[in-house]
């Protein structure tokens, strides 16, 4: 096998083991402190820093990552969420709102030092002959696709070991397990990987190409229109409204992020006769995003009548999954593909830093709105949201810069 390749599989498999604890810690902290009896909103207050941090470490990750080289930024992150995950396993009492915000943004810092680490990888790692736009959109929807689905398993995860070995039990569980992943990809990569020959400026982690500054614009609003209902609001009001148990609720919504990664890492082919000799560009974009807008304002709409507002919603987030995954794949494409090697790793992180920010405030949105306005009310800001992400769009590119 290539050694490049071995290495991109060595980087893609701690990424999926990352990815099930980061899915996991988020379903065991929503639902556990919901059982505590904390309000939506101060639930979501508890991800504030998890999604601040991220805004943070996606600016300075790809600087880090093009100097110290890209598995140690990835290594650094798995560690993060170790000690992220031990924190949590104290005594009832110590978990404060405080102390739980703590110990979510060393998870927030992890998650993106990992995430930023394995998409930059990827223009780095693969063979020269999958730089063609199409092989290399192939490449990318993969590893996208599969994260998202293994963080759908991962919330199930969850819930599951919530049940089992209730909250600090299901933490061990994750830790012991991350950690041995963590050993064994330091032995099997290369301590050199990822680093770049001229060592970048700070200065440099701020995009200059107009297409990147766009398309990360885009970014936070797309990702914001699917954290507006998803972190806090569709947990909460599955367990509450509908009744649902913990395991019923981790196991919908893990089948609709698994659903969503599958059509992710689906989409090259799905999009084949429209981007047989190219990938995916800034028409592409625009287009999705615009058909997504409409998706969340039919599913309020419907729920109004409440007869059918479960089975509604139920089809409607499948249906929103679907279109969110093409949207979701085709960005992660674009933002690979308009960037330069020597580049990827900052113009991937400033790119990440918007997503974070587009999760951070449609975390914050989940909770007050729904705390406010309900489940309906988030599903017309993601409306309004995604519209923006559209409107963006029209500003990209239509061939590769």
């Amino acid at each position: 096998m290539d050694k490049s390749l071995k290495n991109y599989l060595v980087v893609t498999a701690s990424y999926w083991a990352f990815t099930l604890t980061d899915g996991a810690i988020r379903m065991l902290v929503v639902l556990y402190f919901h059982l505590l009896g904390y309000s939506p909103l101060e639930v979501a207050m508890l991800f504030l820093f998890y999604e601040f941090f991220g805004i943070v470490t996606n600016l300075v990750g790809g600087w880090l990552g093009s100097r110290i080289g890209l598995n140690l930024t990835m290594h650094i992150g798995m560690g993060l969420q170790i000690i992220a995950l031990a924190m949590l396993t104290v005594p009832d009492a110590w978990l404060s709102v405080i102390y739980v915000m703590i110990a979510q943004a060393l998870s927030g810092i992890a998650k993106d030092l990992n995430k930023m680490s394995a998409k930059a990888s990827i223009k780095t790692l693969l063979p020269s002959q999958t730089d063609s736009n199409p092989t290399l959109f192939k490449w990318v929807a993969i590893l996208t696709g599969s994260k998202n689905a293994l963080k759908g398993l991962g919330f199930f995860l969850g819930t599951l070991l919530l049940q089992l070995f209730e909250f600090s039990g299901a933490l061990i569980v994750l830790a012991s397990g991350l950690l041995i992943v963590l050993i064994a990809s330091i032995i099997l990569l290369p301590s050199a990987l990822g680093k770049t020959k001229h060592k970048a400026k700070f200065s440099q982690v701020f995009s200059k190409t107009p297409a990147i500054n766009w398309l990360s614009a885009a970014r936070f609003f797309l990702f914001g229109s699917r954290d507006i209902w998803f972190v806090v609001a569709l947990p909460v009001y599955l367990h509450s409204v509908f009744k649902w148990s913990f395991t019923e609720v981790g196991g919908f919504i893990a089948i609709w992020i698994i659903g969503y990664g599958i059509v992710q890492a689906s989409a090259p082919k799905l999009l084949k006769q429209s981007h047989h000799q190219h990938g995916p560009d800034g028409t592409s974009a625009r287009n999705w995003a615009l058909l997504l807008s409409i998706i969340p304002a039919l599913i309020a709409l419907a729920m109004d009548n409440e007869s059918i507002s479960q089975l509604a919603l139920i089809i409607g987030l499948i249906i929103f999954g679907i279109v969110f995954a093409i949207n979701s794949a085709v960005h992660s494409y674009l933002i690979v593909a308009w960037s330069d090697k020597d580049k990827v790793s900052m113009n991937v992180g400033f790119y990440y830093m918007a997503n974070a920010g587009g999760r951070l405030f449609g975390t914050v949105m989940s909770g007050w709105i729904y705390q406010t306005q309900g489940l309906m009310g988030c599903l017309i800001g993601s409306s309004v949201l995604v519209l923006l992400a559209g409107v963006l769009s029209f500003k990209l590119p239509v061939e590769k810069v």
